[in-house]
């Protein structure tokens, strides 16, 4: 006898994934926005720099393929967009934050994909970043960047 489908269409059940694990064995968490079972603990970053104050923001996991990439769309859009206003953020934290958000949207893509809790929906995931208009106010500051570099390498000589 075959084993019965899953109702999304995911292939066959082979059992619970919200059942518990067994003696001695912890489950992992399931994602915290849609309760779904295959998830990883992760954390997405976001930085705003303005003139001389920063601001750094988190949002601890563990999140769901869908979830986190959501997540990990929505913080890096925003630091794409606000980030880079300040000196110190332009040269170091903003392509740092930027960095960290790559490696989480490499292990949250890696993960299968998976349903959420009865009753519960996966977190929007909009479009991919780059595809979304605003994402290219950061040719600005790094325009003036490129011109300031320009100018200092061509007076120092």
């Amino acid at each position: 006898m075959a084993a019965p489908h899953h109702p999304a269409g995911h292939g066959p059940v082979t059992g619970n994934p919200y059942e518990t694990a067994p003696a001695g064995r912890a489950l992992p968490a399931p994602c915290r926005a849609c309760g779904g079972p295959t998830a990883v603990d992760f954390k997405v970053r976001s930085h705003t720099g303005v003139l001389i104050m920063m601001r750094f923001q988190h949002l601890d996991g563990p999140f769901c393929r869908d979830c986190g990439l959501a997540v990990v769309r929505q913080m890096t859009y925003r630091t794409l967009i606000i980030g880079w206003w300040g000196p110190l953020s332009l040269v170091i934290l903003n392509p740092l934050t930027l960095v960290w958000n790559l490696v989480a949207h490499l292990k949250y893509r890696a993960l299968p994909p998976s349903d959420p809790a009865p009753g519960r929906t996966h977190l929007d995931t909009g479009p991919p970043v780059l595809r979304r208009p605003l994402t290219y106010v950061t040719l600005i500051p790094l325009a003036w960047a490129v011109w300031v570099v320009t100018q200092i390498v061509s007076h120092s000589t």
